[in-house]
């Protein structure tokens, strides 16, 4: 199905919500198709092919505001959720803040961001490649003696975002990934990890032999695992965890979390958070990367823009709602930011070990102990115990913990490991101390 279908759709959907009176009416249609093929113990576990399709409408009659979707998209159907929509929004409560974003605001420039690129891949070049991804685990090592399988997937997709100012806003994107979750085995106990790639354009994907090979000696390298001492010490966390760290600044200064007062970075705006040299911005633009986009969800356009200048909070995360809530403009991020980019240093993960000396990297965290409205973080974790510069040996089943505010600020230095897999772009980040509790 092309986009001109779905901007069809949409049109109708339009023109429906103005024949039952709404004065004000955006539409998303979107369709997707995909193959997913797992290989577990060199056989064929799951075998997924996708073809999906929707319209979501949402109306306002005024104030009042209500959404319906359908997967169906006939004219009948599509008539039949605005239908639908606008029976509930006669019955909801207005809301002074809701509305579509401003029209002049609208993006009137889509440059070509090279999203899509089809990989001709059917089932059986799949399933090779996924036994070949987990085999090559396997041929690493004999201690690798189990495997939770090797995942091929490649999807494909269109959408379209189309509102009453006359804004249609067309995308076609694709997303191919290899993955690869292994089990290692000895005396010690079991271990397990992973390792994974994705990619717009399958090409540029990692090969699948490198990845089941990185994922065995992810996990070997977590066998024999120790306890630490309790204690105080600096804390990297690895480049492939780092985004989620800077996730929590994004929820921190998010508009919801603004409008209801339940952030600890509240009224932060134009003060200072990070040390000097942290520079974080976004950069919707990048050719082939996950968070590209000349508009957000609402049709505004997108603008590379400092969030975090010489370590000086410049900017909040809005969509035009929050930022009406807030008296303030979108900042274009209805849907996300869009390839949030942390700046690095001049040294690699292991310039930043060696700087360090002694103290922990984190690989892996886990639990939900991150309280926004405080800042306080307490999280599981697992890595490795550092000393002299050096990665010495595996631990786990520990603790870290401190308060987003001192972590912050407690940043030593941003490592140019970059991480490119997600819609945040860092390195590994060094944190001058946090508590750790085995």
């Amino acid at each position: 199905m092309n986009n001109s279908t779905l901007e069809q759709a949409a049109e109708i959907a339009l023109q429906q919500a103005k024949l039952q009176g709404a004065t004000a009416a955006e539409v998303g249609v979107s369709h997707s198709t995909g193959l997913s093929v797992t290989v577990r113990q060199g056989e064929v576990e799951t075998l997924e092919h996708n073809n999906d399709k929707g319209l979501g409408i949402t109306v306002y009659f005024g104030q009042s505001k209500a959404s319906a979707s359908t997967s169906d998209l006939t004219a009948e159907a599509i008539a039949d959720a605005v239908t639908a929509a606008s029976g509930i929004a006669k019955h909801t409560q207005e809301d002074k803040y809701s509305g579509l974003a401003d029209a002049d605001l609208m993006a009137t420039e889509f440059p070509d961001l090279s999203m899509y690129h089809t990989w001709d891949i059917d089932v059986e070049r799949a399933i090779s490649l996924a036994t070949e991804c987990e085999q090559a685990g396997f041929d690493v090592d004999q201690l690798i003696t189990n495997s939770e399988g090797a995942t091929v997937s490649s999807h494909q997709g269109g959408r379209v975002y189309a509102n009453s100012h006359g804004f249609v806003g067309s995308t076609r994107s694709t997303r191919h990934s290899v993955s690869c979750t292994l089990i290692a085995d000895d005396d010690s106990g079991m271990q397990r990890d992973y390792w994974y790639d994705v990619k717009r354009d399958a090409q540029d994907l990692e090969s699948a032999l490198k990845i089941g090979q990185r994922a065995a000696q992810n996990t070997l390298k977590r066998l024999n695992a120790r306890t630490v001492k309790t204690g105080s010490y600096p804390v990297i966390f690895s480049a492939d965890i780092a985004p989620s760290f800077f996730g929590q600044l994004i929820g921190a200064i998010s508009g919801g979390a603004l409008y209801r007062k339940s952030s600890f970075l509240l009224d932060h705006l134009g003060k200072k958070i990070f040390p000097d040299f942290i520079h974080i911005h976004e950069q919707p633009y990048l050719l082939k990367a996950l968070g590209s986009s000349s508009f957000d969800g609402e049709g505004v356009t997108t603008k590379a823009r400092d969030i975090v200048c010489d370590g000086v909070l410049q900017g909040y995360v809005l969509s035009s709602y929050s930022a009406r809530k807030l008296s303030m403009t979108t900042t274009a991020n209805s849907g996300g930011v869009h390839n949030l980019t942390i700046d690095s240093g001049d040294l690699d993960l292991a310039g930043l070990l060696s700087e360090m000396g002694t103290g922990i990297l984190v690989t892996e965290t886990m639990g939900m102990g991150i309280n926004i409205v405080t800042g306080d973080y307490s999280q599981g974790a697992a890595g490795f115990w550092v000393e002299n510069g050096e990665i010495q040996y595996p631990i786990d089943e520990f603790t870290i913990a401190s308060n987003l505010r001192d972590m912050f600020m407690g940043i030593q230095a941003v490592g140019n490991d970059m991480e490119v897999r997600g819609s945040t772009r860092t390195g590994s980040v060094w944190i001058d101390k946090m508590m750790v509790a085995s």
